[in-house]
């Protein structure tokens, strides 16, 4: 068994994967291909999510369900479960939205915070100079570089450990909505994505832009907020773009690189509904 372990760690190590354990790696480029693939699969979701927000009573996702199985996870949002669920966006005429080169991840998730309003909820959100205590140990350092209104420009230094461990430098654009005294919605965009070499040491450095490792090449988050039911449903949607698998070895690195959006996510929500005062 230690053998088996040991060679799986192995390959894992020298898969063109970043990370400042593995600095020999190959780098991949972020072809314009792929980037227009992720642009066009945002484009698409961003049409379903249009429908929703424009709508109070089928606001959030989850209350777009089918009647038994949004009852079903209402009840198990109002225990204090987190609601997952994968999701994969279409293009006009049904077809799947492939990325060239790329993957594209898809994730929704959904927590119910009772005793929370949204007026807090939205105050958490922006305050982005604080993020890096909420959501350590993902997000390292986080700034507000900007703010007009309702819309923002931030910095995040994220990181991220599965077996090993890798730094980015992020920017992103964020807008706020607000829909009434009960519903705001937001979007986040990436702007500059940059892997980490060496991260805190003297040798610290980026990767260019595109240039790197393939670990996160776009990031796009749509939240949604309505207070109701004596608290705040705090959903998120995000889709993530990321290098493709080495070919021949799918079956093995495919679970490890998916798993992580959907880890993420998951870390996000819970640390969301905690610094709101929930469980």
């Amino acid at each position: 068994m230690l053998a088996i372990s040991t060679q799986w760690l192995a390959i894992l190590l020298t898969l063109h994967f970043p990370g400042p354990q593995n600095s020999g790696v190959v780098k991949v480029e972020l072809r314009p291909e792929t980037a227009q693939a992720f642009n066009r699969y945002a484009q698409f979701t961003e049409a379903r999510i249009n429908g929703e927000v424009s709508q109070n009573e089928r606001f959030l996702y989850v209350e777009g369900l089918t009647p038994e199985r949004r009852s079903q996870v209402l009840a198990a949002l109002k225990s204090g479960e987190l609601f997952m669920e994968r999701l994969q966006t279409l293009d006009g005429s049904g077809q799947k939205i492939e990325a060239p080169d790329g993957l594209i991840h898809h994730w929704l998730g959904t927590v119910f915070v009772p005793g929370a309003n949204l007026q807090q909820t939205i105050a958490l959100m922006e305050d982005y100079n604080h993020h890096q205590d909420i959501y350590k140990p993902e997000v390292v350092r986080s700034r507000t570089l900007s703010r007009e209104g309702n819309d923002f420009k931030i910095y995040y230094r994220l990181r991220k450990k599965k077996v090993i461990t890798v730094t980015l430098n992020t920017n992103h654009d964020i807008h706020y909505f607000p829909v009434d005294s009960k519903h705001w919605y937001s979007r986040s965009y990436s702007t500059r994505i940059a892997e980490v070499v060496d991260a805190d040491t003297p040798n610290e450095r980026e990767k260019p832009v595109g240039h790197d490792g393939g670990f996160l090449w776009r990031m796009n988050s749509y939240w949604k907020f309505e207070e109701k039911d004596g608290g705040v449903y705090v959903e998120c949607e995000s889709i993530s773009l990321t290098r493709d698998i080495p070919t021949g070895l799918g079956w093995l690195i495919k679970p490890f690189v998916t798993s992580v959006p959907k880890e993420s996510l998951e870390m996000t929500l819970s640390a969301t509904r905690a610094a709101l005062g929930g469980q």
